[in-house]
Parts: structure tokens; sequence; C-alpha cells
């Protein structure tokens, strides 16, 4: 997955430090909040390893709260004061969200939409509040210096209390007191980590199972709902078993499937009784408690999570807790898997519209394709087309849009219809040019229109950075090939793209077209188109800048001609061994996975 954007200004001086970072409202950005945190805090003179911890266990819970409940972009801002306190605060665009007084008193199970971790902020700081200002809320701790107090009992304001405080009238089994101390709260912590970086919802409840068993249970289940089902209950058979003994995970699977947890109208992810099945649980499993958690992200039900335990004692409540507060962090983990999911389903079939089916076979010319976009999950902004266009004529194209994504798709969607649309026309190299430049601009220009009304229809509000239309150039190397007896004329011009390359039988590389403007940038541009002969044993090498600015430090791979020196040690090789070694090198060059699209054409005379 990506990297996170973030912004942070650090300066520490002595044992003082100050930070901000703006992170998207995404399941990653508890993470890199403490990660930012902590490596700010870390390397303080007098910094006491139980302040770096609870500063992390602050701001995960502070942003985690934000990006479930508020769902927009989250500021983080940190620092530390001169008698060595540490503050924070969290700074959404939701206000009419509030978080609920931890003080209020409800009950273990009443509190289905903000979770404990306010709860656990409270027994962490000395002082906490909430600030509201027009379209922004502040959710703001300062904890004191050197942490909260751990003395050997669970004293107030110790990290211990603060587990129990995730519940509010905990009634511990002794087996529990040890573990659900700070290792509670780290559980949780490296829990949302763990989770964050998924993209497979599959790998999300495997992972969950790993995470709950034994540590909290003696076994569990998770139930995945199909996003176009309407049933009320979980359907279908649980997607995975856990349990402490693996002899007894398939009859328990057995005997769940047959009984799926069917909820009643409403959402509420508060744990809910479920039937024991001690009949699959061998005569250890005579006696056991059950409960069934809705896993819930953006107001959708997900899925179901049931836990069990042997014992008439059953589950304390700082367990049911915990397990509550780790669902929450599944079901956006699953939720984020899904929206992934889409996004790339939504992305395969736009690429495999953008690009042909099948690339022609020319009389009397071989031809090769390298095609290699640098992020599977969206569109690449690299096109190419091979296309006959009539009358013993055949086009080629290869584009680099500037940008990537659904916009990038827009454009792609547009100039390659309408290359073949004028090529089939009749319309000569430099004319197919100057139409498809004059294309884009009047869709840009109907773009910006049509946002300037739908700004007028809101009541005219001004425009955000990188909320209106957004101009997409276009870099775009197009010719015509005509085969005849004894090799073939090619036409072709380049806007704004690498210009090509050839290559003769001798080794000897000549550059081919001039450089001429991006396509859509100037009104009224008028293109020129250059024609020139290839030979039996010549070959045309076009390429985007993916492989021309291929980076390997502060080097290009095209720096001193480095792309016609690679190429003249080709000479004698086929159009498919000369793609292969050129993408090669340019993969070498880097000594790592390139960052851009790459996308390259052989064309070579018989």
């Amino acid at each position: 997955m990506a990297a996170i954007p973030t912004q942070r200004e650090s300066e520490p001086r002595d044992r003082e430090v100050r930070g901000r970072a703006v992170l998207p409202g995404s399941p990653l950005a508890p993470g890199a909040a403490r990660a930012l945190v902590r490596a700010a805090l870390i390397d303080l003179p007098d910094v006491t390893a139980r302040l770096v911890d609870d500063a992390m266990a602050v701001v995960s819970e502070l942003v985690t709260n934000a990006v479930v409940h508020a769902g927009t972009d989250v500021e983080v801002d940190w620092r530390t004061e001169e008698t060595g306190a540490f503050v924070v605060e969290v700074h959404d665009r939701h206000p009419s969200r509030a978080p609920r007084d931890p003080a209020a008193g409800e009950g273990p199970y009443d509190t289905p939409e903000y979770g404990r971790g306010l709860r656990l902020v409270a027994t962490l700081a000395d002082s906490w509040g909430v600030t509201y200002r027009a379209g922004a809320k502040t959710v703001w701790a300062r904890l004191p210096p050197g942490g909260a107090e751990e003395p050997d009992g669970p004293a107030p304001g110790s990290a211990l209390a603060a587990a129990e405080d995730l519940a509010p009238q905990p009634q511990r089994a002794a087996g529990d007191a040890d573990w659900l101390g700070r290792g509670a709260l780290s559980f949780l912590a490296e829990a949302s980590d763990l989770l964050a970086g998924q993209l497979d919802e599959t790998l999300v409840t495997a992972l969950t199972g790993q995470l709950l068993v034994p540590r909290l249970a003696d076994w569990c289940a998770v139930w995945l709902e199909d996003e176009a089902s309407v049933r009320g209950g979980a359907g279908g058979g649980p997607a995975r078993v856990w349990h402490t003994c693996e002899g007894r995970v398939e009859e328990l699977h057995l005997a769940l499937e047959k009984e799926p947890p069917a909820w009643s109208e409403g959402l509420r992810s508060g744990p809910e009784p479920y039937p024991w099945p001690g009949d699959a649980l061998g005569p250890r499993g005579a006696d056991g408690a059950a409960l069934a958690y809705r896993l819930i992200a953006g107001g959708r039900p997900l899925g179901t999570l049931v836990i069990g335990r042997y014992g008439p004692a059953g589950f304390p409540d700082e367990v049911t807790g915990l397990v509550e507060d780790l669902g929450r962090r599944v079901a956006l983990a699953i939720g984020a898997a899904r929206q992934y999911a889409r996004q790339a389903t939504i992305s395969a079939v736009l690429q495999r519209g953008l690009l042909p089916g099948a690339v022609a076979e020319i009389p009397g010319m071989s031809s090769a394709l390298v095609y290699e976009p640098c992020d599977k999950g969206g569109p690449s902004g690299d096109f190419y087309d091979l296309f006959p266009a009539g009358d013993g004529r055949w086009c080629f194209a290869v584009g680099d849009v500037q940008g990537k994504g659904p916009e990038a798709a827009v454009v792609i969607g547009l100039a390659r219809p309408w290359l073949r649309l004028l090529a089939r026309e009749g319309y000569r190299v430099a004319d197919v040019l100057d139409r498809l430049n004059q294309l884009l601009l009047d869709d840009a220009t109907e773009a910006a229109d049509a946002a300037a009304r739908a700004l007028v229809a809101v009541g005219g509000r001004p425009v955000a950075a990188g909320e209106g239309p957004q101009t997409r150039f276009l870099s775009l190397l197009y010719g015509e090939l005509t085969p005849y007896d004894g090799g073939v004329r090619c036409t072709l011009a380049s806007a704004g793209h690498p210009l090509p390359l050839v290559l003769g039988p001798d080794g000897a590389v000549r550059t081919v077209a001039r450089p001429q403007t991006l396509l859509g940038v100037i009104e009224d541009e008028t293109y020129t188109s250059e024609t020139f002969e290839l030979r039996p044993g010549d070959s045309l090498l076009c390429v985007t800048d993916g492989v021309t600015e291929r980076r390997s430090g502060s080097r290009q791979f095209d720096d001193g001609d480095g792309l016609a020196h690679a190429l003249s040690g080709c000479a004698g090789l086929s159009a498919e061994l000369i793609a292969e070694r050129i993408r090669r090198l340019v993969h070498d060059f880097g000594g790592g996975q390139p960052e851009d699209d790459l996308a390259l054409l052989v064309l070579q005379a018989d």
C-alpha cells in the first residue's frame, strides 16, 4: 500500500519538542500518528519509556476515535512543556460528533458508537477536553511528566487501572489480571498496525483469529457478510474457525455452520449471548460462554465475530470491552480491504477498456511490446495502440497522460478512440494531432464550465485546492506505417514525448522526429510530421518517460544518450529480444522496482 502523506514540523530543544501531522481519515492514520510521536519523543533527554508508551496509546485512541466517528482528514499537533508534560491535540472536521463523557457511567454494553478509547485517555492524562470551532472539533489531552504512575497495585492513574477503565464495572478473572495491564494497551496498538496494513479481507479474518486465540478466547469464528446480501443474519457458514486445540476445529466449524448468528433490527457492535456449542467441544466443553459481536464500519454490517471461553466464569467485562475495541478495528480493516478490492476491480475493468485487446500484425514487419504499470491497483497513465487504418496503412501510438488514476483514464478513454476514428477517416498524422489537441482543450473547457455551474448551484463557495477539474496534458508519439516492396514508409510526430530512435543492422542509432508541444496546452497549435524509410533490419524504438527518466540516485537512464547507447548494443536482435533487453536494462539501472509506468514498442522491418 502507498505511504500516508504527512506534513511534519519538529524542532527539539533540550527536552522540548513540537510537531504537526496531517493524516488522511483511513485505518492507517493511527499507526502513522504513533510512529511520529514515538520518533519525536524517543531521543529527548530524561524522557521515560512510560511517557513514550502512554503518549503513543493516547494519540492512537484519539486518532482512531476521529477516523471512526468523523471520517475526515485528521490533524495531529503535539508538544512537550517545560515541565516535561506531553500535550496532544487531534482535530477533525465533524463537529456534530461529540465524544462521550467517560464519567457518564454507561454500562459495558452501552457504548456501541463511541467505544472506550476516551476512558483510556481520561485515565492516562491529568487533564483532557474537547474544543469546538465552526466546522471542526479538537480533542486534547495532557500527560504528566514521566507518564502515569504505576505502583505495585492497580492504583488510580496506573496502566492497569486504565485497562480496567475499558469497562466501567470490571469483574476480573485471576488469570487475566497480569496481561490486562499495559499489555492490553500495546495489544490494541499493535493489532491496529497489523490489521491496517492488510488489503485482503480473508487475511484480515485470519489475523483476527490469531490475535484472539488463545490470548483472549479459547476459540473464535468470523462470518463475513456478502455486501449484496440484505439478510439480517451473518449469512453462510463461518469464514474461518480457530481453536486452541487444532483437532476440534473441523467439528466446531460444522456445529457453527448450522447456527450462524442472527441479529435483530438496528446496528450495534456490543456483545450478544451466543448458544454454547458444547457437543462439538468434547468433555472439556460442557461449560462455557460465547459472545457474538457484529462487525460494523461506515454504518454497514460487514460480518460477525464470535468468541468462546471454557468454564462457568465466562468472560470478564474488561475482556469483552477489549474484544469490542478490537472488533471495531477489524471492521475498519475489512471495510478498507473491500474498498481496495472494489477499486482494484474497477481499475482492472478500466484498464482493459483503455488498452487494445490485441496488437495488429503488419505485413513485412514484426513488433514487440512491454507494458508495466507501476501501480497494479489503478489505471496507468501510459497507453499504446497499433491498428490497421485501411488503404494499406497501419497506425501506432505510444502516449503518457500527465497523471494517473481515474482522471488519466478519462483522457486515455477520450484520446485512443479518436486516434482510431481520425486515422480511419484518412487524416494525415499532423492533422490527427491538431484535432486531438483541440479536442482535449475543448473537453477541459467544458469540465471547467460544469464545475463553475456546480459551485453556483451550492451557493458559490470558493474552490478548495485540488477540488476543481484537473488539467491533464498528454504526451504522444503517433505514426503511420505503409509497407512496400523493400521496406516500410513511416510518418510520425512527437508531441511532448521522448523522441523515437531507429537502430540500423550495423548498430548505428539515429533520432527521428523533432520535439513539439504537449497536447492540450496551446490553443490552435499546428503540428508537423516527418517521413523516413525503415529498411530491412531497421528497428524503431518508441518509449515513455518511465524508460528515459528511470532514476539511479541523481542520474537518469537517458543521461548522456543512455537509451541510444543501450539500443546500439541490440544490433542483430529480433524485436522481442530488443524489447526484453531494454526492459531489463531499465530495471537493473535503478536497482529496485520502477516508480513510474513503463511502456516501450519496437517495430522492426523484416
